[in-house]
């Protein structure tokens, strides 16, 4: 999940600097972009995250950086909502280069959505594949099934990266094999 939300993080990060064609967008759009009016219904979601990760990391300078490495998940995922994506003009899609040309915002955010959702069971502790009495992964292979997806977007050759250090798919075999 680490790796994963690095490559979207960075993938994001970079697809909006170009859009912007500015390096520290995270830091100049704060007060801009991230405050336009139509974003009053969010409470400006996103410019409250680059808020609070400013007073976190201070007394600390504060660089475009440690802004980007201070955000969560759900700071890069909420990109996609509706009232984001048309004021960036869907450019975010092209930090997807290699996502089938049939895959539209829809379907990233809803991959999205349940990725962040079963990270954050996962962070919290809570049950992940629990059915009643038995025992089901059928959620957590289709989640890991998800986040091969995105990073195949990003870049195929991240699969290859990841694979080394991922070892989920044994874990969720693991039962099978009792």
């Amino acid at each position: 999940m680490n790796l994963f939300e690095i490559f979207l993080r960075n993938a994001l990060y970079n697809r909006l600097s170009l859009h912007f064609n500015d390096q520290d967008w995270i830091t100049t759009q704060k007060n801009l972009f991230m405050n336009h009016p139509s974003l009053a219904p969010s409470r400006y979601f996103l410019r409250g995250c680059v808020l609070k990760a400013e007073t976190k990391i201070r007394p600390h300078p504060i660089t475009p950086g440690k802004l980007v490495s201070e955000q969560t998940l759900g700071f890069w995922t909420a990109l996609f909502d509706n009232h984001h994506y048309i004021l960036l003009q869907g450019s975010i899609m092209g930090a997807f280069p290699n996502k089938p040309a049939a895959v539209n915002r829809s379907a990233v955010v809803t991959k999205l959505k349940n990725i962040r959702e079963f990270r954050n069971r996962i962070y919290h502790n809570e049950p992940i594949c629990f059915r009643g009495n038995s025992i089901d992964f059928s959620f957590a292979s289709q989640i890991l099934n998800d986040v091969h997806d995105v990073i195949s977007w990003i870049d195929p050759k991240l699969l290859d990266y990841t694979g080394y250090f991922n070892n989920v798919g044994d874990k969720i075999n693991l039962p099978n094999n009792l």
